[in-house]
């Protein structure tokens, strides 16, 4: 099994004219290429990593960021000790005694 030369390219080529016609043979070149060009716009951006945008007044997609939780609380404040807290202050005395 060899290479297509030029003479078995041109036989196929001829025969598809007599198959689709030539208006339909240059729709379907188009529709070819356009689909390869696709194809490898598709693979290329896959590998590209694109920056985000910079923050400014004319982007309304940056939200500002929330402020970060600290240890033992929330972003509104310290939380109430849980009941296993260690820095849970004790129960205060009953006045009924």
């Amino acid at each position: 099994m060899g290479r297509i030369g030029g003479t078995e390219l041109l036989v196929i080529l001829l025969v598809a004219l007599l198959i689709f016609g030539p208006s339909k043979l240059a729709d379907l070149g188009k529709s070819l290429g356009e689909g390869l060009k696709n194809f490898k716009k598709g693979i290329s951006s896959e590998d590209e990593v694109k920056p985000p945008p910079p923050p400014g007044p004319g982007n309304p997609a940056q939200v500002a960021a929330p402020p970060p939780v600290q240890p033992g609380g929330t972003a509104n404040g310290p939380t109430a000790p849980g009941p296993g807290d260690p820095n849970r202050s004790p129960p205060a005395p009953s006045g009924s005694g």
